[in-house]
């Protein structure tokens, strides 16, 4: 007789469970943990980044700077030249050619008339005393007399006007080449002070450079001493990386049983079945 009728069925079984729990050995993981307290009291403070600084002109570029501004250095000069080429161009005037005639000039020609004088005395002299004064051969020499002293006066006065007119003509010239000579100065001076002007902002700009990398230099090394923290925690970082890797673990572990209640309906089955059999042998 069955009181279940028709047999007994087992629970499903619980899966085996595993927990392991791994952890670095218990100096390594003190010293990781230090280092991680070091690395979050560097990082908790800020850090006052210098600020980037460009050197100021050097003092021979503020001079180069002022030199430039002085401009037409050598305007003066050719100015100069210009009014001396413009007044040596103008045409010759008597004025030009009468400053440079002999003073003497007029005894040269007094003399000659004097001398043309006497020669008509004497002419004068010799027709008397031969009896023919007022006669038609004395009237011929004395024009030919008079038209040689007048000629002689004449060439006298070509030849200063001549010596005057050459002298202005190379004054003349002289001018001209004073006023190309000072046109050239004043354009070399303007040139020498172009050339001063880029000499003093040359000589500045490395002046300059020298200053701007030692500020460069100075940045530089306040980072060093401001990031020098950092460089310590990753080094210790870089420490423990390399450093020994001792693992310790913990292993948990559950394996399948059965319930309280299967086993005890199990139990009650074996029984009942164990007294059927001692019923059936009786």
């Amino acid at each position: 007789m069955s009181f279940f009728g028709g047999g007994s069925s087992q629970p499903a079984a619980t899966p085996t469970t595993q927990t392991s729990f791994v952890r670095e050995a218990p100096g390594i993981e003190s010293r990781k943990l230090e280092l991680m307290d070091i690395a979050r009291q560097v990082a908790q403070n800020p850090i006052n980044l210098p600020d980037i600084q460009v050197a100021p002109l050097s003092a021979l570029e503020q001079q180069g700077i002022t030199a430039s501004g002085t401009t037409g250095v050598g305007a003066p000069t050719l100015q100069q030249g210009i009014a001396q080429i413009t007044g040596a161009a103008a045409p010759i005037g008597s004025a030009d050619i009468a400053q440079y005639l002999n003073p003497y000039q007029q005894y040269v020609t007094g003399e000659i008339a004097r001398q043309g004088q006497m020669m008509q005395n004497q002419l004068g002299a010799q027709a008397v005393g031969s009896g023919a004064f007022g006669g038609g051969r004395e009237g011929v020499q004395q024009a030919e007399l008079q038209a040689r002293t007048l000629e002689a006066m004449g060439r006298a006065q070509q030849q200063g006007f001549g010596t005057a007119l050459g002298a202005a003509q190379r004054q003349q010239q002289v001018g001209l080449a004073a006023g190309q000579q000072l046109g050239a100065l004043g354009a070399q001076q303007q040139q020498m002070a172009q050339q001063d002007i880029n000499q003093l902002f040359g000589a500045g700009g490395v002046q300059r450079q020298l200053a701007q990398a030692a500020l460069d230099a100075q940045r530089q090394s306040t980072l060093q001493q401001q990031y020098e923290p950092y460089q310590r925690a990753e080094f210790l970082a870089n420490l423990y990386a390399a450093g020994p890797k001792s693992q310790s673990g913990i292993t948990m572990g559950t394996a399948p049983t059965t319930s309280p209640l299967a086993q005890a309906v199990g139990t009650g089955i074996g029984a009942f079945t164990a007294y059927q059999g001692i019923q059936q042998n009786q």
